[in-house]
């Protein structure tokens, strides 16, 4: 029964990612054509190649990997930039904060940042002394085992509530999105 459910889930979500695949391609072209929008249209040449470039890969056999080449080469460069850029940008917000209003909360993030940003650098082989490291890494461990644990279970339970929610909505005729 459970491998059902689940097979059932899978094919749910490929569907409706499917679905969004399709709806991003025709609002973008759309937005290409009517509005001129560069942006638009980088995204749906680049939708296209990896379009193409699965086709290649898995019905025509043409290319070996090309879909991992391209995330190889352009998704995680990219995911690393932001990654870096997120961590600027959290240590600047926690001395902003300590600098305007200096109360155990803003201290609380900016000691949470600068151990998150500490165990990563532990994965990059920077030198820290092991007593350091294995304190960090001892730190890092309850942050992501309490706090983040309960801060994604919070996040779904949300979603999973809202998405009821407007169901329900929609299903009682109150949330009508398509009328004009």
């Amino acid at each position: 029964m459970t491998n059902l459910l689940l097979q059932w889930a899978t094919f749910l979500a490929a569907i409706a990612l499917l679905l969004g695949v399709v709806n991003l391609f025709s609002v973008h072209l759309n937005r290409l054509f009517i509005g001129r929008n560069l942006y638009s249209g980088v995204l749906v040449i680049s939708l296209l190649a990896i379009v193409g470039l699965a086709v290649t890969d898995t019905v025509l056999d043409m290319t070996d990997d090309g879909v991992g080449m391209m995330f190889r080469w352009v998704q995680a460069p990219l995911e690393a930039a932001l990654a870096s850029l997120l961590a600027f940008f959290l240590l600047f917000a926690g001395f902003q904060m300590m600098r305007r209003q200096r109360t155990i909360w803003s201290a609380l993030f900016l000691v949470t940042a600068v151990v998150v940003l500490l165990a990563s650098a532990l994965s990059t082989n920077v030198f820290i002394p092991a007593s350091i490291q294995s304190f960090i890494v001892q730190i890092q461990h309850i942050i992501n085992n309490i706090f983040v644990t309960a801060g994604m279970r919070g996040i779904l339970i949300g979603i999973a509530l809202g998405t009821i929610t407007l169901g329900l909505r929609l299903l009682a005729g109150i949330e009508r999105p398509y009328n004009k």
